[in-house]
Parts: C-alpha cells; sequence; structure tokens
C-alpha cells in the first residue's frame, strides 16, 4: 500500500503530520479520517482501517490534531473546536490536490468531531463514526480530578493513557457548550453509527442518541466484543469492511473503464497469520476472502485452499461459459453445477511421457433442463473452451518480481534498509 508522509497547514498555521495511505490502483473515493481524544494518526486502529480501505480503492488521510504526535502546536492551546477546524483544513488540503473527501471517519470524541465538521466540508456525502459520544463533554470524566485545579489556575497537566497532557479552561469551556443536536439534523450526509455494546468508555447509549438525532439515511452496526479502540485487527478489519460496502451506497466508487487489451486488477494477498498459512486476498474494491489450509496441515481451515481456489475457478469458469453458450442458442437449459477434484498422478496415468506427476483436475457436470442428448453433447464439448480450462491445460507463463526493500524513510523499513534497490526477476514456464 502506498502511504505519503505529508503536511499541511492547521487551524493556527503549524503543520499537521499527516499521512495519506492511497490504493495501489485507481482511487475510486476518498476518506478524511480523525483520531480519538489525545491519540495519534498512527493508532492500530486508524492504520488497520486505513490499510484496509486503501486496499479497497479508497484513498484514506489520517493526521495527528494541533499538539498530538508529530504535529506542531500546543495541545494546551486546543479545543474541540480547533478540532473541527483541522479536520476543515485536512479538507481543503484534500480538495487542491483534486482529492476532495468523500467521506468522513470519526473515532470516539474525533467521531463527534466529524459530524460537527460536515457542514465545513460540502464534499462529504458519507459519514461514519465509530465508538462516539453524543456529548463532547464525555471526555471531561478523565480529568474529574483536575477540574477544580483547572478552575483555579486556568490550566492544569493531567495524566491520559500514560502520558502527561496541559488541560486548560478554554477546552472545558468548549466541549461543555457544544452539542451536536443541531450538527446531525443538518447533516445532509449519510450516517453510519459504529459502536460495541460492551464498550467501557464511551457506553452505547450514546450511539443510541446519535442515530436518534439524524435524518435518513442512517444506519447502525454494532461492533460486537470490540474495546473502545478496537484494538483486536480483527474488529478493525470487520468495520473496514462493512464501511467499504456501506459507503458504496452513498458515493460513485465506479473504476475507470481500462484501456482496451488491459489485464484484469492487481489480487493482493498478504498473510494474516504468521503463524499458521491464513491470507487476506483483496480484488478491487469489493471483493475480500480468506485463503488457508486444513488444520491437519498446519492451517485454520477459514479459507478455500490454494488449490481450492484454482478449482474455483475451473468450475466457476465452466459455469459461465456454458451458461453463455445455452443463452446464445436459446436452449432450455434451467440449471447448472459443476463438481470439481483435484489430485495428483503419474504422468503415464494421463500419457505416456514419463514417471512425473502431474496435476488432473475432474470435472463432473449437472445438466438441468428438457434438453437433448445432441445438446447435451455439445454442451460437454464446449466446457473444453473454458478459458481457464484452456489455461490449465496449455502453457503459462509466470514472471515473479521481489519488491525492493522500504527506504530508510519508510516506517517499516529495517535499520540501514537501502533505498531505490532494483526489483529482482525470475520466471518459470509450465507446460
Amino acid at each position: 500500500m502506498p502511504t505519503e508522509r505529508i503536511t499541511f497547514p492547521g487551524h493556527a498555521g503549524h503543520d499537521l503530520a499527516a499521512r495519506l495511505d492511497l490504493p495501489t490502483g485507481p482511487t475510486l473515493a476518498t476518506a478524511l479520517f480523525a483520531h480519538c481524544f489525545t491519540c495519534s494518526k498512527d493508532i492500530p486502529a486508524a492504520r488497520r482501517i486505513a490499510a484496509r480501505l486503501a486496499s479497497m480503492g479508497i484513498a484514506v488521510l489520517r493526521f495527528d490534531f494541533t499538539g498530538l504526535g508529530h504535529s506542531g502546536g500546543e495541545f494546551g492551546n486546543t479545543s474541540f473546536s480547533s478540532n473541527v477546524e483541522d479536520l476543515i483544513a485536512a479538507a481543503q488540503y484534500l480538495a487542491a490536490r483534486g482529492m476532495a473527501p468523500d467521506l468522513l471517519i470519526g473515532h470516539s470524541l474525533g467521531g463527534a468531531a466529524v459530524l460537527r465538521a460536515r457542514a465545513g466540508i460540502p464534499s462529504a456525502r458519507a459519514v461514519v463514526t465509530l465508538g462516539a459520544p453524543f456529548d463532547p463533554s464525555h471526555v471531561a470524566h478523565h480529568f474529574d480530578h483536575a477540574l477544580g485545579v483547572i478552575a483555579q489556575e486556568g490550566q492544569a497537566e493531567v495524566s491520559l493513557g500514560g502520558r502527561p497532557f496541559m488541560i486548560g479552561q478554554g477546552f472545558i469551556d468548549d466541549i461543555r457548550r457544544t452539542e451536536l443536536g443541531s450538527a446531525l439534523a443538518d447533516l445532509r450526509a449519510a450516517l453510519l453509527v459504529m459502536h460495541a455494546p460492551r464498550d467501557m468508555t464511551v457506553s452505547i447509549d450514546n450511539a443510541a442518541e446519535i442515530f436518534q438525532a439524524a435524518h435518513h439515511p442512517k444506519s447502525f452496526v454494532t461492533l460486537d466484543d470490540a474495546d473502545h479502540l478496537i484494538s483486536d485487527p480483527g474488529d478493525a478489519e470487520y468495520a473496514a469492511g462493512v464501511i467499504a460496502a456501506w459507503v458504496a451506497r452513498y458515493v460513485d466508487m465506479s473504476p475507470p473503464a481500462p484501456p482496451p487489451g488491459a489485464p484484469e486488477g492487481v489480487l493482493r494477498v498478504t498473510e494474516a497469520d504468521p503463524e499458521g498459512f491464513l491470507q487476506d486476498v483483496q480484488n478491487g474494491p469489493y471483493h475480500h476472502l480468506y485463503a488457508d489450509e486444513p488444520e491437519a496441515y498446519g492451517g485454520t481451515n477459514r479459507g478455500l485452499s490454494p488449490y481450492g481456489f484454482v478449482a474455483t475457478g475451473l468450475g466457476a469458469c465452466t459455469s459461465m461459459t456454458l451458461r453463455m453458450y445455452a443463452r446464445r442458442k436459446g436452449w432450455p437449459l434451467d440449471g447448472i453445477r459443476v463438481e470439481v477434484s483435484h489430485d495428483k498422478v503419474h504422468a503415464q496415468d494421463a500419457a505416456p511421457s514419463g514417471p512425473a506427476k502431474i496435476d488432473r483436475f475432474t470435472r463432473i457436470i449437472h445438466l438441468d433442463g428438457n434438453l437433448d442428448p445432441d445438446q447435451r453433447r455439445k454442451l460437454l464439448e464446449i466446457a473444453d473452451k473454458c478459458p481457464v480450462h484452456r489455461t490449465l491445460e496449455h502453457s503459462s507463463h509466470v514472471e515473479t518480481k521481489l519488491a525492493p526493500p522500504p527506504g530508510p524513510g519508510d516506517p517499516t523499513a529495517p535499520p540501514d534498509a537501502p533505498a531505490g534497490a532494483t526489483p529482482l526477476t525470475a520466471t518459470a514456464r509450465s507446460d
């Protein structure tokens, strides 16, 4: 996933540090992500959700609010309203790049902020909240013990998540006078509320109030056992998948037409379990599935095996080819079922070419309908003309390239990683 490190001026002119996670293929939509109170753009939930959305064709800008993470400015001089202004500044930066945000996503207090910021971001057609409070003053319970000192001295240092932060009276006054009811009533965007019933930081009652105050179109999806920070990778993956599927109803995510003769898009396979064999498979913005091995072979059996995918391709292509032919002929083919099995046999069992083993795929085709014997024989002949069948039977050329290691500026780079290394290439043929 390509990621750009960028900065842009925030509400007070300070440079705000950001990451723009981009799809490998065409960008189908753009999202702006607001992190939780005193968190940063690099919190695991933000990284995981942004990565999954980028794999689905949605570019995601996540940034540190003024005074947090790697952004400039003093946190003690900020407020909820200044966070909203930072979000609008981020949207203006994206618009200047021709990527005005279609989608706003906010986690916790960031969820409240995107609801308030929507009025200043006219391009946004959809808003998602994750564990958001209905009343922004809810965050004050994190430092109830310091409210007296803040009132007397104007500010006080408090510990949040094990880190010291300076909280000023201006921040307290701002969240106390902020209400979201009017913003929700005039949201003028589709709303998706996501919340965990067991959230011990922001109760699910907040989700109910947000949902009731908003007009349609609006949706609510539970995050089940997730914690407030959505720290479990599976919960973050689930949230991102739901967001991508939901937003497609309200944002045009049609990819540009490919040039004539262009191959299909890139299918990305990412290791999901280094201790086993589970693989995360993403093909474009809409299709996500898992590959795995059975438990008997050290896997967790959460997806098809690699050969299962090959057999699936053969079976699906066979059925599609038969349907296309019967439809064109106007034949009474009511239904198709293709059973495919795979095994390895000695080459001499299939052809007298030596003792080596080859792959054998066996298809059993069930055809429903009032077909005569000649039509059935012709459809059996047509099955062998399915493109995947022909690919498997004829030579294939596989070219393999090793991507260069990440450069020193990449956070995933190992120490002293060389930048700009030339990819290694290997080729193989299958006859």
